[in-house]
């Protein structure tokens, strides 16, 4: 048996695009969560009855990769639309969006190659994920991953506002169920639960994207449980569960 597989407990946690791959398929559903920006895009335009389309990487194969789907694709961060929670306030119902990420998106896709369902998580939904995996997947193996951010080198830099994000959602289980990894994120998130938006806001990540002129982003990814929207990836992207 792998060591790091979290076999002996239905509920589990790891991080990146490697944890997708060492747990997904081990796994029955997965959870990702981008909580700067990703995953609470998807929320958002989801909210909106949009579909979303993660893609992988931010270059000119996007704009063709938009094409062939029909849809919008979301531009650099301060334009409309883009990765910014914010800017798909004014996004139109029924949407087509593409929407770019090396972190989300990438952990995304690898999720799906192992043919599981595939939600997106955030803080704002946190609750709603939980109980729809408690109502339609009562006894499934469910893997949380907390996407994290690159240094400049690419290497996986874990962010504590995913962290949070997952223990968010971890911390709706029967804690029998969940596993070493598990346990402590969702013991993070209820130790900081009280004052998540000031973590969030005032962690490496909330503060760099207030200094590059998105104070805003970071305030709307981090409102708790404010969307009851569960994002589900099938067929290419991302539209609201039922």
């Amino acid at each position: 048996m792998d060591v790091f597989d979290q076999m002996s407990y239905r509920v589990r946690f790891e991080w990146g695009a490697e944890g997708v791959r060492q747990l997904a398929p081990r796994s029955q559903v997965v959870v990702i969560v981008d909580v700067l920006s990703f995953t609470t895009c998807v929320d958002v335009a989801i909210s909106r009855d949009a579909m979303v389309f993660p893609y992988q990487y931010k270059d000119d194969s996007a704009i063709a990769f938009a094409q062939s789907v029909d849809a919008l694709l979301a531009g650099k961060r301060g334009q409309v639309p883009s990765l910014s929670p914010e800017s798909l306030l004014s996004l139109a119902p029924h949407s087509r969006l593409v929407l770019p990420s090396p972190n989300g998106s990438t952990c995304t896709v690898i999720a799906r190659e192992s043919q599981v369902p595939v939600l997106a998580g955030c803080l704002r939904n946190s609750d709603a994920i939980s109980e729809f995996i408690h109502r339609q997947y009562p006894s499934a193996a469910v893997t949380v991953i907390a996407c994290g951010e690159q240094w400049p080198n690419g290497m996986l830099r874990p962010a504590i506002e995913d962290f949070v994000g997952a223990g968010a959602i971890l911390s709706q289980f029967d804690p029998a169920e969940l596993s070493p990894e598990a346990k402590t994120a969702s013991g993070a998130y209820e130790q900081v639960a009280h004052n998540v938006s000031t973590i969030v806001a005032e962690c490496s990540s909330g503060r760099e994207l207030a200094a590059a002129g998105f104070p805003e982003d970071v305030a709307m990814a981090s409102e708790l449980n404010v969307s009851r929207t569960v994002p589900i990836f099938e067929d290419g992207s991302y539209h609201r569960a039922r």
